[in-house]
């Protein structure tokens, strides 16, 4: 008994080629239009898992990585040097969302690098800078200064132990001038030390002490100086406070004026406008009385 068989039928070609250009897995290397390639992982035509990113455009270099097309994950990026041509580690350590966070050591100059937390591109949180000029702060940060309690010594041995706002010295501090011998501690704002005490420390092992020790202080209660004049600095803030807040009260006090004239104005074109509505909807012939608001008695009028 002859058997017949039904021939298989051939998908067209532009599907195979479509398997083939979608990018999934490992790839050698793929080029983008403008230049840049990239050699690694992927999966639903987006870099992830492992793989290296070249661009053209600023020669950089990242090799790390990658989370649905984002740097996400342990990488390291790296920029040419113009004077070498050699390429140096710019930044290393922990991505999310193609944004520096986490743990990671950002290099600014061959002597000058940071190493800490992270949040989105930002120091934040706990970190260790190493200046160019040999000076040191350890501590918090936010926002890409320092902030919060903190630490900063100076290539001479000098340091301040205390508090940071926006990259300055704000609040209870204490300045060792280790190379005088002194100790000043006290209440600081915006890098000013505003008041507080002086004494001397470790004057004898100073290399460069005082000509005079500081003399003794005869005051008969020295703490409660000192709390007053802590609370006219407080006073004083607020008062700038309270200040600026008037400042702010006279302004919108001014421009109220301006905003009623601006509102009664828009309410008289409003109101003409609907004056002028009535009048277009009155008949077209014989006597009419107008009662116009804000014009007294009615009027008579004729339409023509």
């Amino acid at each position: 008994m002859p058997v017949s068989k039904c021939p298989k039928k051939s998908e067209p070609l532009w599907k195979g080629w479509d398997e083939k250009a979608q990018k999934n897995g490992l790839r050698h290397q793929v080029y983008a239009v403008n230049g840049d390639h990239y050699s690694g992982e992927w999966k639903d035509n987006l870099r992830h898992g492992k793989g290296t990113q070249v661009w053209k455009k600023t020669g950089a270099i990242y090799a790390g990585d990658w989370k649905f097309g984002k740097r996400d994950g342990y990488g390291t990026l790296s920029l040419p040097d113009q004077e070498t041509g050699k390429y140096r580690r710019v930044y290393s350590g922990w991505w999310e969302g193609d944004k520096k966070s986490g743990y990671g050591i950002q290099f600014f100059g061959p002597q000058e690098y940071y190493e800490g937390e992270w949040c989105g591109s930002q120091r934040s949180g706990w970190g260790r800078m190493y200046y160019s000029n040999g000076d040191i702060y350890e501590g918090h940060w936010w926002n890409d200064k320092p902030h919060g309690e903190g630490m900063l010594r100076l290539k001479n041995g000098n340091r301040y132990e205390g508090s940071w706002e926006r990259g300055q010295k704000h609040g209870h501090g204490r300045f060792f001038h280790l190379d005088h011998g002194q100790l000043f501690e006290g209440s600081w704002v915006e890098n000013v030390a505003k008041c507080g005490t002086m004494i001397d420390f470790g004057r004898d092992e100073a290399p460069a002490p005082t000509r005079f020790p500081i003399p003794k202080l005869n005051l008969l209660d020295p703490d409660s100086v000192l709390q007053d004049a802590l609370a006219m600095l407080t006073q004083t803030e607020e008062e700038e406070e309270e200040e600026e807040e008037g400042k702010r009260d006279l302004v919108t006090h001014l421009l109220r004026p301006v905003r009623l004239r601006e509102e009664h104005s828009l309410s008289g074109h409003a109101l003409g406008a609907s004056r002028c509505q009535h009048l277009c909807s009155l008949p077209t012939e014989g006597p009419v009385c107008l009662s116009l608001a804000g014009l007294g008695d009615p009027v008579t009028a004729f339409a023509l």
